[in-house]
């Protein structure tokens, strides 16, 4: 059986908030560990039939990087579920609320700059 390493590396300042996260792989080309800004880590426990969850990231980490990341992660969630489960509808209604919710982040941020432009 072959067995694959995933080693996540998270630095932490005296509060306990993530400075930098970086992840290395034992199936990937690269010789140094990555940095990462950011990280979901979702596992499933069949015993307690729950999700584990562990959110992190940086204090680095920009609003639209999160809103980035958060989009595409729900895209990728939504291909994981089809290819799953082969339903492919809800699949796309995930899809479709990963872009009405992109949409909507960018419009209030563009709003948020107007606002902020008319008050200077």
């Amino acid at each position: 059986m072959h067995h694959s390493r995933i080693e996540i590396q998270v630095s932490l300042d005296s509060a306990r908030i993530p400075e930098a996260i970086s992840w290395q792989a034992s199936d990937t080309a690269a010789a140094e560990p990555r940095a990462a800004k950011a990280m979901l880590l979702s596992l499933w426990d069949d015993q307690t039939r729950t999700s584990l969850q562990m959110d992190l990231w940086t204090k680095e980490m920009r609003m639209d990087e999160m809103a980035d990341f958060m989009y595409q992660t729900m895209i990728g969630m939504a291909d994981s579920f089809a290819r799953a489960t082969r339903h492919t509808q809800l699949s796309e209604r995930m899809k479709n609320f990963a872009q009405e919710f992109i949409t909507e982040f960018v419009k209030a941020q563009q709003q948020l700059q107007s606002t902020d432009s008319s008050s200077q």
